[in-house]
């Protein structure tokens, strides 16, 4: 379980020092975009009040509490599940990197009313018009972990 907190503090902390740096140190928020290495990664400012690409963003106040409640709920049921059964390594890492990942999330819901995202990415003459953040990404590859991963019963 250890390996899990762990995977999960650091999966918040880099989510959280990323949007911190971005959004207020290199102020997106008032700049709204700066081209990084267009045009394959470029920061977009994008306050997404509900789930991925805007869904469920229509009533924002109330949505937003829910999704709060639905993502710790996730979280919680993650982690118990993942300390119930013996698991490999990568299954408790994986955990930890969705459970650190949907806080992130959660965090920017209750300090700012909706998730900060920011990492535009497009290639190829394809215009990407959507933004993400590390939590994001976080919470993708902890359950494509888990996906794979968790299957594997190992000793702890």
């Amino acid at each position: 379980m250890r390996l899990t907190l762990w995977a999960g503090f650091w999966a918040f902390m880099l989510d959280q020092a990323s949007k911190y740096l971005v959004v207020h140190w290199l102020n997106l928020r008032e700049r709204g975009e700066i081209d990084v290495l267009s045009p394959l990664l470029n920061f977009r400012m994008a306050w997404n009040r509900g789930v991925n690409f805007g869904l469920l963003s229509n009533n924002a106040e109330l949505g937003r509490w829910i999704l709060i409640g639905v993502a710790l709920a996730i979280c919680l049921w993650v982690f118990i599940w993942i300390a119930r059964e013996k698991h490999g390594r990568l299954a408790y890492i994986s955990a930890g990197i969705l459970i650190g990942g949907a806080l992130g999330n959660v965090m920017d819901r209750v300090l700012y009313g909706a998730v900060a995202d920011f990492i535009n990415m497009s290639c190829c003459g394809i215009e990407n018009p959507y933004s993400f953040n590390i939590a994001d990404i976080a919470v993708f590859a902890g359950a494509f972990g888990l996906i794979f991963f968790a299957g594997e019963k190992k000793t702890r």
